[in-house]
C-alpha cells in the first residue's frame, strides 16, 4: 500500500470516528452529567491513526494529576482515551481550527505561558479543574521532544499544586514508543501538518506503551520545584531501568 493510500485511509477512519462520537456527545451535553464521548473519541482516534496500545501499571481514575513526557500529538489521543484525563495546553491551541474546539470538549485547560500578569488567574483555573475530580495531565517539558531523553521539567507549570487544592496524588507516566520513537516524534522545525502527514503515512502499527508509575503525594514535598524534580526522576528511572533490561 502506498503512503498516500495509508494516509487517506487513516484520515477517513478519523473522520468516521468523529461522526460516530460527535452527535451523541452534543446530545449528552444537554444532560447534567459529564459526557463520556470525548474519552471514547480519543481512544478510537488513537486506534484510527494506527496505535497499538499497551498499558503497564495501574492508572488512578480520579483525584490524580498525571505528569508525562511528551513526544507526539498521539500522546494526547492515547493517554486521554486510556484515562479520561483533561490536558493543560498553551492557549495557542485554542485557536486552531477544529482541534481547538475538540480540545475544549475534553475540558482542556489553556494557559498563556508568556503572560506573567495572568499567572494568578491561570493557577485559579487549574485549581478549579482539579477540584472537579477529573484527572488532569501536564507535559512539564513544555514541548514535544525527540524522545531520546527527558527535557528539563518547568517547575512553574506546577504552580497550581502548591498547596494542593484537594487530597490528590501525582502519578508520573512514561510515554514510550520504543523503536518507533524517531518515526513518531514531533520536534525541531517540523510543522504540525508535516508531522501529521508523515505519521499518518507511516507503514505498520504504532507501538505505544503507557507506563503508569508509582504515585506520590504533593503535600510530601516542600515546593513545586521539588515536585517537578521527583516526577522527572521517576520517569527517568523507568526509562533507564527498561534500557538496562534490554541490554542485559
Amino acid at each position: 500500500m502506498s503512503e498516500k493510500l495509508r494516509r487517506a485511509r487513516r484520515l477517513c477512519a478519523l473522520f468516521a470516528v468523529l461522526l460516530l462520537c460527535l452527535i451523541p456527545h452534543l446530545v449528552w451535553k444537554l444532560l447534567p452529567v459529564p459526557s463520556p464521548w470525548p474519552r471514547l473519541f480519543l481512544g478510537l482516534a488513537a486506534r484510527a491513526v494506527g496505535v497499538k496500545l499497551r498499558i503497564e501499571g495501574m492508572p488512578l481514575s480520579r483525584d490524580v494529576f498525571f505528569v508525562a513526557n511528551h513526544v507526539s500529538w498521539i500522546d494526547i489521543l492515547s493517554l486521554g482515551g486510556a484515562t479520561g484525563t483533561a490536558f493543560i495546553s498553551h492557549d495557542g491551541v485554542a485557536g486552531w481550527p477544529i482541534v481547538g474546539w475538540l480540545a475544549r470538549q475534553n475540558n482542556t485547560i489553556f494557559v498563556a505561558r508568556t503572560d506573567r500578569r495572568g499567572a494568578g488567574e491561570q493557577v485559579a483555573v487549574l485549581r478549579s479543574a482539579l477540584e472537579q475530580h477529573q484527572p488532569v495531565t501536564l507535559f512539564p517539558e513544555g514541548t514535544t521532544s525527540d524522545g531520546s531523553a527527558l527535557l528539563p521539567f518547568k517547575a512553574a507549570l506546577f504552580a497550581g499544586l502548591m498547596p494542593p487544592p484537594r487530597a490528590l496524588e501525582i502519578q508520573p507516566v512514561w510515554i514510550d514508543y520504543g523503536a518507533a520513537t524517531q518515526d513518531i516524534a514531533w520536534f525541531g522545525e517540523e510543522g504540525a501538518g508535516a508531522n501529521a502527514s508523515r505519521v499518518l503515512a507511516r507503514k505498520g502499527r504504532i507501538p505505544l506503551t503507557l507506563h503508569f508509575l508509582t504515585p506520590f503525594h504533593p503535600a510530601d514535598f516542600p515546593d513545586r520545584k521539588a515536585i517537578a524534580e521527583e516526577a522527572r526522576n521517576r520517569i527517568s528511572a523507568a526509562q533507564s531501568s527498561l534500557s538496562g533490561n534490554l541490554l542485559s
